[in-house]
């Protein structure tokens, strides 16, 4: 199979990884909830994980939260900043894991809307949103579903100047571009572990450098005496038995990562992205480019159905994704409601004989 549905999960991972998983499983019990070896095992397996993080993000170790995805993180950055009424200012490009949320909470909600790949544009409609009455801004770094870079650095300069919390959900950006929350001034990032991080499905992180209220309650192994969920991160929240094998696996993902140079990893990858987006314009077809794009790409096939496409793609030993990729406020911004599109995204496993594939399976198709 030619995988090219890597901003949905990476399914190509490093075998330390899975053997990571298989060694969680074998000689890992509950943390914190035992002195015996196997116990004390676990609470070293998920301290290195920890560690590992706080190293590639630049911050403390328990200022990393461990979650089930990026969107439970996103869920504690947003439950722990909004009430309802709140004037929350948004990318035009945001995923349902922010959108949905905030319409629970009740927040007033304003998307910015810039050209896709004008970094500019995107820093001087956010400036204009940014009134005093707005309690926090909310950007992705990279659009899950264009693969568009927003100007999340500028982003926390214009913030920290106005004293209004960013929340940053890097889900398509960690792992290959710098995420640095301390520098930027974010008071939350979440990510899921299992994208560029490398990591099992059912991982996530969130950095918090702001305290941040608890989405679940229960046992953490520490102030078991008291009924409250205790003040501490990440002890705060992290209620409940962990996924030790996942956060050993997403250990070994990130130090993989660690080992290697992040700009090489990036060179590769935009290689990949960059031939395929020679080959589909060779072929006349539309997609949605431009500068500074990275990871993921956006087109059509004439003619066919999104979602017919992918399915054909499918059976031809092509993955893909299509459709609105959890994500209609972007499609809204961008003009390609109600259909979507479909959406290519490589990683650092992606070959050139993969893109290769995946042109000569697309002029197959168009000749249908």
């Amino acid at each position: 199979m030619i995988y090219l549905d890597n901003a949905a999960t990476t399914l190509q991972k490093p075998l330390q990884v899975a053997r990571a998983v298989a060694e969680a499983l074998r000689f890992c019990a509950n943390p914190g909830r035992g002195g015996h070896a196997a116990a004390a095992r676990a609470e070293q397996t998920l301290y290195r994980t920890r560690s590992l993080a706080a190293r590639y993000f630049g911050l403390e170790p328990e200022q990393v939260c461990f979650t089930a995805n990026a969107t439970e993180g996103l869920n504690v950055a947003l439950r722990s900043l909004i009430r309802p009424g709140d004037r929350v200012v948004i990318s035009g490009l945001e995923h349902n894991a922010v959108t949905r949320t905030l319409a629970a909470l009740g927040a007033r909600t304003v998307p910015v809307t810039a050209p896709l790949f004008d970094g500019a544009a995107w820093t001087e409609a956010f400036a204009a949103a940014l009134t005093p009455e707005t309690r926090a801004a909310v950007c992705l770094q990279v659009s899950n579903v264009f693969g568009a870079v927003l100007p999340v650095e500028e982003l926390g300069k214009l913030c920290r100047a106005r004293n209004i919390p960013l929340v940053l959900d890097v889900s398509q950006s960690a792992g290959l571009l710098p995420v640095r929350p301390a520098a930027w001034g974010a008071a939350f990032t979440a990510m899921p572990g299992h994208k560029g991080l490398l990591g099992p499905m059912g991982t996530g992180l969130l950095l918090c450098r702001q305290r941040p209220e608890p989405l679940r309650f229960g046992g953490t192994g520490s102030r078991s005496l008291e009924q409250s969920m205790p003040p501490e991160l990440p002890d705060r929240l992290e209620a409940g038995t962990p996924n030790v094998p996942g956060l050993a696996g997403l250990g070994a993902g990130l130090a993989w990562l660690l080992e290697r140079d992040p700009e090489e990893l990036r060179r590769t990858e935009g290689e990949r992205l960059a031939a395929a987006v020679r080959g589909l314009r060779a072929l006349g077809l539309p997609l949605w480019t431009g500068p500074g794009q990275t990871g993921v790409l956006s087109f059509r096939l004439p003619g066919w159905d999104c979602e017919e496409a992918a399915a054909a793609y499918g059976r031809a030993g092509v993955a893909l994704r299509a459709g609105l990729h959890c994500a209609p406020l972007a499609h809204r911004s961008a003009g390609t409601l109600p259909e979507g599109t479909l959406r290519l995204s490589v990683s650092p496993f992606t070959t050139a004989a993969d893109i290769r594939g995946f042109l000569a399976v697309t002029r197959r198709l168009l000749q249908k």
